[in-house]
């Protein structure tokens, strides 16, 4: 029965998802709470190309989701940390992250899970970097938002090795101030804090892509999703839009992804990758920090390289 059917898979994804939702959470609260741009800084050399290469796999010591890797990065933007270097650990950390990597491999159990897992964190890793080195070419001023560059004092103590923390903050109240100034067990309590609203944030899109996943695999037919499956590039790019749509959070998108078993692997890695990197809430975020024409550039960028890197890969993984 349709409904018996349906409410199977929906509670399925659900309770698959959900564990490792939660646990993105609590890691994401605790990393806004307890890591600064200061200790940020402290890691990484002065030299560009070494510190996009750092910031690009910092996800696995500092994972987030793409929501709250936005509000921190923009902190880090306003306290010196280097534009190129921000924006690698930006993209980067919703997928290289040691949560991203379980959920994945745990939804593709049967679907060829260590060769998506693995491409899924490699290809991630490798976008991220490029966009970095990319974004360390272009002047400041033409991708930020005016207001969210980094004052010239800021930018100055930290060309000269002095400690930003000594700048004058660039805004007058805001969560990193409270943060610095609470005892250890009141930040623990904010960093519950923070991960107990970025799961109840996310927690509505893993629910619609539960329904929407659900969806195609009871109620719509076979016959109607066949020629959008069957066509490579057709599929490749129903499947990033569908998971840009959806805005599903990079802990459980995998266990929405996988259920289209009848697109092909190239899809539903192009899917994984686009998505945590660019999606529909994301293009508001983003929109916080960065130039609206930034945004759009990077958007239609980014979907064209994923989407002809998985339509050239395609034939080996059928």
């Amino acid at each position: 029965m349709p409904i018996q059917d349906f409410a199977f898979t929906f509670l399925s994804i659900l309770f698959e998802g959900a564990p490792f939702l939660l646990l993105g959470s609590l890691i994401s609260g605790f990393v806004d709470v307890f890591v600064s741009s200061e200790r940020m800084s402290r890691l990484l050399p002065k030299n560009s190309a070494a510190s996009i290469l750092i910031c690009g796999g910092l996800g696995m010591l500092f994972p987030m989701c793409e929501c709250g890797s936005v509000v921190i990065i923009r902190r880090f933007i306003k306290k010196g940390l280097p534009l190129s270097s921000a924006v690698t650990y930006m993209l980067s950390t919703p997928i290289v992250s040691p949560i991203v990597a379980l959920s994945t491999y745990a939804a593709f159990k049967g679907q060829s899970a260590a060769e998506m897992t693995i491409m899924r964190l490699c290809f991630g890793f490798g976008v991220s970097i490029l966009v970095g080195f990319i974004v360390h070419k272009l002047p400041a001023s033409a991708i930020l938002r005016a207001g969210t560059t980094v004052s010239n004092e800021t930018a100055g103590r930290r060309r000269a090795g002095l400690s930003v923390a000594a700048a004058p903050p660039a805004e007058t109240v805001d969560f990193a101030g409270i943060v610095q100034s609470a005892s250890f067990g009141q930040k623990i309590l904010l960093a519950i804090q923070s991960a107990t609203a970025d799961f109840l944030d996310v927690t509505f899109f893993l629910i619609l892509g539960a329904v929407v996943a659900a969806t195609f695999n009871t109620v719509v037919k076979q016959e109607f999703i066949l020629p959008y499956a069957t066509n490579t590039p057709v599929a490749i790019a129903s499947l990033m839009i569908l998971r840009s749509l959806l805005s599903i959070c990079s802990t459980t998108d995998a266990f929405i992804m996988a259920t289209f078993r009848t697109f092909p692997f190239a899809a539903k890695l192009a899917a994984l990758v686009f998505g945590p990197l660019f999606d529909f809430k994301l293009f508001w975020l983003y929109s916080l920090i960065f130039k609206k024409r930034a945004v759009i550039v990077m958007a239609i960028g980014l979907f064209i390289l994923i989407g002809l890197v998985c339509w050239r890969i395609a034939p080996f993984f059928y």
